[in-house]
């Protein structure tokens, strides 16, 4: 999951030709790092899980930051 997001980022750049993230890498963060976090619960090693926890806040918290720029540029055109 990690590697897929890091090679959607590439490809899209590519065609823009600058740098951008994509909501997919977003979303591939979120798989992953789920992914991970079961793998941590599973382990129960508190650190991992701790680690994990926060990217997934991190990851969340840039698709709701995401979509309110959407939002707020919806209604700027109309």
């Amino acid at each position: 999951m990690f590697m897929g997001r890091f090679l959607v980022q590439w490809i899209i750049s590519e065609r823009k030709g600058e740098s951008t993230i994509p909501v997919a890498f977003w979303y591939l963060s979120i798989a992953g790092g789920i992914l991970l976090f079961a793998y941590a619960c599973w382990r129960r090693d508190p650190v991992f899980i701790l680690g994990q926890s926060t990217g997934l806040i991190v990851y969340t918290r840039n698709l709701v930051l995401l979509k309110r720029s959407r939002r707020k540029a919806l209604q700027a055109d109309v």
